[in-house]
C-alpha cells in the first residue's frame, strides 16, 4: 500500500507538472482566437524509459484548429496509449468536423488530464462523459484555478455575457495617475511599461475615453519587437464624436481596429468622416449624460470579445469602478511624486473593492505591481 500511495503521490506531481507546461503553452495566442479561447494541449507518452512529450497544440489563430486536434496531428500513432493535458474540457458538440472529445477516442488515447471545466451547455460535463464511455481514464481539475485564471476572458464571456474587465493604472507615489493638461506623463519605467504591452498583447481590445484619447494623443498599441501584430482593437468612449482625424489613434486604423462608442445625437457628418477613414462605430446608449457601459459590454461580447484593457482615465476607471464592471485590477506604482497639480486615482491598493482577492506582486526595476481578482 506504501508504494502504491507513493506512486499515486508521484503520478499527481507528474500530471501537475504537465499541466503547467500546457498552461503556459496556452498564452501563446491569448487575445488571437476569436470567440474561442486559448486552450493548450500536450500528449505525453511514457514507453518505460521515463514520460516524454510527444505532440503539443494551442488553440490556431482564429479559433479553430483547437489544441487537441493539433497536438494529436503531431503526436500521430505516438498518441495511442498516451495521455492527453487539457486545460479546458474537450469539446463535446459536432459542428463540420467531429468534436475534440471523439478525436482523442479514435486517436487511443487512453488517459486525459483536465483542468478548466467549460461552462457552455454544449459541453460542460459532455466532453469528459464522451471520453469516459469509451473506456478513457479521466482526472479532472488538475490546476484548474490557474487554467481559469488564464482563460479567464472566455469563461466570463459565458457566463455572464460580456467580456472580462481588467482595469489597469500607473500610480506615483503620492497616488497620481496624471497632471491635468500635461499629456501623457511618465509614471513607470521601461520595464513596467514593457509588461503593459504584454498585456495589451494578450487582450481582445483596450478601452479609454476620449478625454484620455484628446490628452494624450495615444496609440495604444503593442509597441514590442515581434509582437507589433499583437496589437488589440481599440475602444474609445466618444459619444459626442470628438476625437481628431490626425489622431494617432486613427492614424493606424489600417494596422489596428478602431471603434468609437458613441450615441445617436453625435454628429453625422463627423462619424461620416471617420468612417471613411476606416474607424468602426458601435451605439450606445446613454445613462445620466455617459455611456451606459452594461449595454455596451454586452454589444462587445456580441463581437467576440472576451477580455478588454481598461486603460483610462480617471473618470472612465471610477465610472466602471462604480458600476461593478471590474473583474480585475492591475496597478503599477512608480517611486517619483507629481505634487498637488496631479490626478487623483479613484483605486489604490489600500481601498480595493470588497470580494477582491490579491493574486500577486512583483517588481520592475524601481517600480512596483499588484494584482487583484475577483473569482467568477
Amino acid at each position: 500500500m506504501a508504494g502504491s500511495a507513493l506512486n499515486e503521490a508521484a503520478q499527481a506531481a507528474l500530471d501537475r507538472r504537465f499541466m503547467a507546461a500546457a498552461i503556459r503553452l496556452s498564452r501563446r495566442n491569448a487575445g488571437r482566437t476569436s470567440t474561442n479561447p486559448s486552450v493548450g494541449t500536450i500528449i505525453v507518452r511514457d514507453d518505460g524509459a521515463g514520460p516524454m512529450i510527444v505532440g503539443t497544440g494551442v488553440t490556431a489563430v482564429g479559433g479553430r484548429p483547437h489544441a487537441e486536434t493539433e497536438a494529436l496531428a503531431e503526436a500521430g500513432e505516438l498518441a495511442r496509449g498516451a495521455t492527453a493535458y487539457v486545460t479546458l474540457e474537450p469539446c463535446a458538440h459536432h459542428g463540420r468536423t467531429p468534436p475534440c472529445a471523439d478525436a482523442l477516442v479514435n486517436a487511443g488515447i487512453a488517459r486525459v488530464v483536465g483542468a478548466a471545466s467549460d461552462p457552455d451547455p454544449r459541453v460542460s460535463g459532455q466532453g469528459y462523459a464522451i471520453l469516459r464511455a469509451a473506456g478513457v481514464e479521466v482526472v479532472e481539475k488538475v490546476l484548474a484555478t490557474e487554467a481559469a485564471e488564464q482563460m479567464a476572458g472566455y469563461l466570463t464571456r459565458s457566463l455572464k455575457k460580456r467580456p472580462e474587465v481588467t482595469l489597469k493604472l500607473a500610480l506615483s507615489s503620492d497616488g497620481k495617475i496624471g497632471r491635468k493638461g500635461a499629456g501623457q506623463v511618465a509614471i513607470t519605467g521601461e520595464i513596467a511599461r514593457r509588461d503593459v504591452y504584454l498585456m495589451r498583447a494578450e487582450a481582445d481590445a483596450i478601452l479609454v475615453g476620449i478625454g484620455t484619447a484628446l490628452e494624450d494623443d495615444p496609440a495604444l498599441t503593442v509597441r514590442l519587437p515581434g509582437l507589433e501584430n499583437r496589437s488589440p482593437a481599440r475602444i474609445i468612449l466618444d459619444r459626442q464624436i470628438r476625437l481628431p482625424e490626425t489622431s494617432k489613434l486613427v492614424s493606424s486604423v489600417d494596422r489596428v481596429p478602431l471603434y468609437i462608442a458613441s450615441c445617436l445625437e453625435a454628429d453625422p457628418h463627423r462619424r461620416a468622416a471617420l468612417e471613411r477613414a476606416g474607424v468602426r462605430f458601435i451605439g450606445t446608449e446613454t445613462h445620466e449624460g455617459v455611456v451606459a457601459l452594461p449595454e455596451l459590454l454586452e454589444d462587445l461580447a456580441a463581437l467576440g470579445m472576451a477580455s478588454v484593457l481598461v486603460e483610462g482615465g480617471a473618470k472612465v476607471a471610477k465610472a466602471f469602478l462604480d458600476e461593478d464592471l471590474v473583474d480585475r485590477i492591475v496597478l503599477f506604482h512608480g517611486p517619483d511624486a507629481i505634487g498637488e497639480d496631479g490626478i487623483a486615482s479613484p483605486i489604490d491598493a489600500d481601498h480595493i473593492p470588497a470580494g477582491f482577492r490579491k493574486l500577486r506582486d512583483m517588481r520592475f526595476g524601481e517600480d512596483s505591481y499588484a494584482e487583484w481578482v475577483r473569482d467568477l
